[in-house]
């Protein structure tokens, strides 16, 4: 199949950093590409380069065909999708943009973008604000689309389903790995294990040089502290004894050259990185925190319309202690309002009277306080600053993101840093709306485990299939104004 798009050498900077500094990249008509990284690499940046909406300063692109492209959910306003069969697939019945969800502004971008005669599609993001029923139709779309495939997404499951080969974007450069997502997270830790061997092989190479080259030098010094107290000796007895002070000589040369050949083979090993420390953070619970009853949130019939819609019919559930407990359903079905009844113990929810919870909204990037880090995690916080560090860290925070304001985040980061805090909060129950939204893959999967070892109760709202597989205890689903326990 022919080549769409040719790249060489791509350079970008930004604020004195390298962003990108690709020799070559080729995009061709039968790839299917998932474009990973951390945030803020230059994964959109490079979409748009690849695209010709962003100029370029360094390098040369060639295109040969025409793509589309869906971007993040704040980047454009709607147009009018051409194909009226294929919004209604997606479940799009109106198209005034000041009445439409999030899900449903997302879905038209969609169909706009596969309505299009065009030789491939770029996608940033595109399963943001989807619900699990959009997901699997644009899965099933893109199944079926016979062109060019570059994606950006954060859903493991939805780049599993879509894609047969990852663009790793780190430090500027593009590794490529053959397979989904599953089989790219299955070549790095392979990467990480020979890397740790190499390192262990490395270091006791390096240390048994070091120890031998102070061997020899200790050997050397011996002999040149022998050599001066028999010159003393000589000179006292008046006599001299050339033969011996030359083999001593000798010797010493030998062991200082020795030493050196040691210290040049230190340099021929070079400097070996150590390979990245997955760290475990362990949560805790104080006693005054403690909840003792088996199902501390529940409802019994609530009710709930708005205007003419009715979102709860005599709907009730019960929420039991320590679970962690997915909330899903269709967009518009119910479950941020069920998050809010609960926040505002509205009438049929009763919750334990030692409740503390702790909410994290959809809307969590907009934030703003003049503070630093570590000033904003330690309040109300009963965790020593070293464990701070550690969460945070395992949240992509550098020792040098923990020194900075708050002002100078950008949004990705202020989501880390509100998730964290609520984490490592004075609470007992968590309510978790789309925390995985707008993180990069490996802060979604540093929040996963985060998740999993979090002493109290969570109860989430989410449409990342592999979130809910890894952590959820219990899945409930809001459905025709009834809350169900999934089987």
């Amino acid at each position: 199949m022919e080549l769409l798009i040719k790249a060489k050498d791509i350079y970008v900077e930004y604020m004195g950093r390298d962003i990108l500094d690709i020799d070559d990249l080729e995009l061709y008509g039968y790839d299917r590409i998932g474009l990973v990284g951390g945030n803020g690499v230059g994964k959109s940046t490079l979409i748009k380069l690849l695209l010709g909406k962003h100029p370029i300063a360094h390098g040369k692109i060639v295109r040969k065909g025409n793509f589309t492209y869906i971007p993040q959910l704040d980047d454009v306003a709607i147009q009018q999708a051409k194909d009226y069969a294929l919004m209604g697939k997606l479940g799009i019945d109106h198209l005034k943009e000041k009445y439409m969800s999030g899900g449903e502004e997302t879905r038209l971008k969609i169909a706009q973008a596969l309505s299009g005669e065009v030789h491939g599609i770029f996608a940033d993001e595109p399963t943001c604000h989807l619900d699990q029923n959009g997901i699997d139709i644009l899965i099933n779309q893109l199944k079926y689309y016979s062109g060019a495939l570059l994606v950006i997404s954060h859903d493991r499951y939805f780049l599993d389903q879509v894609v047969d080969k990852i663009w790793e974007l780190k430090e500027g450069k593009i590794t490529e790995y053959w397979g989904g997502y599953s089989e790219y997270l299955a070549q790095k830790e392979e990467e990480r294990q020979n890397l740790a061997v190499q390192y262990k092989q490395f270091t006791a190479e390096r240390d048994r040089l070091e120890k031998a080259i102070t061997e020899k030098k200790s050997q050397a010094r011996s002999i040149d502290k022998k050599a001066k107290g028999a010159s003393r000796k000589n000179n006292s007895e008046g006599g001299g004894r050339l033969g011996h002070q030359k083999t001593m000589g000798s010797k010493q040369k030998k062991l200082h050259n020795a030493a050196k050949n040691m210290e040049h083979r230190i340099e021929c090993l070079g400097d070996l990185k150590p390979p990245e420390v997955i760290r475990s953070v362990r949560f805790r619970q104080s006693n005054s925190l403690e909840l003792h009853n088996p199902f501390p949130i529940t409802g019994k019939e609530i009710s709930k319309q708005f205007r003419e819609k009715v979102i709860f019919d005599k709907a009730s559930f019960q929420f039991p202690l320590g679970a962690k407990i997915a909330v899903t359903g269709a967009n518009g079905a119910g479950k941020t309002t069920l998050f809010k009844m609960i926040l505002d113990r509205e009438d049929g929810i009763s919750l334990s009277p030692k409740a503390e919870i702790g909410y994290f909204a959809q809307n969590g990037y907009k934030f703003d306080r003049n503070q630093g880090v570590m000033e904003f995690m330690l309040e109300n916080c009963d965790y020593q600053a070293s464990e701070i560090r550690a969460v945070l860290a395992s949240m992509g925070f550098s020792s040098n993101d923990v020194r900075k304001e708050l002002s100078v985040l950008s949004g990705g980061e202020i989501i880390k840093l509100q998730l964290a805090k609520m984490l490592l909060g004075q609470y007992n129950i968590l309510l978790m709306d789309e925390p995985s939204n707008f993180l990069d893959l490996p802060t979604v999967e540093a929040l996963e485990n985060l998740m999993k070892n979090y002493a109290g109760t969570i109860i989430f709202i989410s449409h990342d299939v592999r979130l809910l597989e890894n952590v959820a205890d219990l899945v409930y689903e809001i459905k025709d104004k009834k809350i169900f326990l999934k089987a």
